[in-house]
This record gives structure tokens, C-alpha cells and sequence, in this order.
């Protein structure tokens, strides 16, 4: 392949990447009147493949935004409700204690948490702790969560939409800031 064919296959490859972008933009901007700059946001983030952070009081089509998203792209999606009360173990999953069908033996059987997934939105991240929040930081920054020592590979696509109330607001903690995530500021 000479380099006017390169060249010829790159603009081909860069007009049908723009194609699909303007297409899942009008898609998304059908769904949700108004928001087209955060949804402009939204796709540029995904497009250089790092995680998102969206500031914004509740109510304002956040997750719709994102499971719309997940949708149109044919990705799994789970959102996950930040709480105070939330454990790492809540996001990534654990080892339950199974015994087998005759009862004589007992193993330690992982079941996937709800970041096994493509598309995450992890709602509300400044209400919970820093040790789940540190969880789901790892599951971003490796593409693997750990737990009781052993290590479970997420599949990619892996992408985290993260949403955070305004900080005037009671019982936050401050989002992780490890993977510099997209900053959009989403109207109010």
C-alpha cells in the first residue's frame, strides 16, 4: 500500500467516525431536548475513551442520557446508586461460600458486582466513601477489580459516567480525581 492509498483509507476511516458521531449526537439530542452540549461532552469523552464526571443537581436526565447512550451503541449498562453505606464489595461483587450438589464440598464461587460492565454511571459518586470510591477508581485506572487478593479482568469497552451533586450539599465526600476525567458541567 503506497501512501496515497493510506492516505485515501485514513480520510475514508476519519469521515465514517465523523458519520457515526453525528449520527449518535442527533440520535441523543431526539431524547434529550436541550442538552446538546453535554451530550456533545459526553460523546467526546467517550470517543478518547476516558471516563466522565457530570456536576449537577438531580433530576436532570442524567441517567437517561446514559442508558440512551449504552442503547444506541448495542453496550451493557448498569447504574450503581452512590450511598453512604455502600461497600466496595456492593460495586465490584464477592465470593460467596457454595457447597455442591452432594453437599460434601464447599467453594468460594466469585459473582460479578455491577462494573462488570461497558458503560457505567456511577450515580451520585460524592455521597459514598473513599474505599468504594478507591474500588471503582481501580476498575477505571486497570481495567481489573481485586478482591480477596485475586483479580477479575473487565471486558473493554469499559467506560465510567460519574455523576456528583453540587458539593453544598450534606454527607459528600470530594470524587476521586486519579484518572482526570472529563469535566462537564451540566446546566441547572
Amino acid at each position: 500500500m503506497n501512501q496515497n492509498d493510506e492516505m485515501q483509507l485514513a480520510q475514508e476511516n476519519l469521515t465514517r467516525l465523523r458519520d457515526c458521531c453525528q449520527s449518535l449526537q442527533k440520535q441523543m439530542t431526539t431524547v434529550l431536548i436541550g442538552q446538546n452540549e453535554v451530550v456533545r461532552l459526553l460523546l467526546t469523552g467517550l470517543l478518547s475513551g476516558g471516563h466522565m464526571l457530570v456536576i449537577g443537581v438531580p433530576g436532570l436526565a442524567k441517567t437517561m442520557m446514559v442508558k440512551a447512550l449504552a442503547d444506541l451503541l448495542g453496550w451493557d449498562f448498569r447504574r450503581i446508586q452512590f450511598t453512604p453505606d455502600l461497600m466496595p464489595a456492593d460495586i465490584t461483587g464477592t465470593e460467596i461460600l457454595q457447597a455442591d450438589e452432594s453437599g460434601r464440598r464447599r467453594d468460594l464461587i466469585f459473582h460479578r458486582g455491577p462494573v462488570f460492565a461497558n458503560l457505567i454511571l456511577a450515580d451520585e459518586i460524592n455521597r459514598t466513601p473513599p474505599k468504594t470510591q478507591a474500588a471503582l477508581l481501580e476498575a477505571m485506572q486497570e481495567l481489573a477489580v481485586t478482591v480477596n487478593g485475586k483479580t477479575y479482568r473487565l471486558s473493554p469497552p469499559f467506560i465510567v459516567v460519574a455523576t456528583q451533586n453540587p458539593s453544598n450539599r450534606r454527607h459528600l465526600s470530594p470524587a476521586g480525581s486519579a484518572t482526570r476525567p472529563v469535566h462537564a458541567e451540566h446546566p441547572h
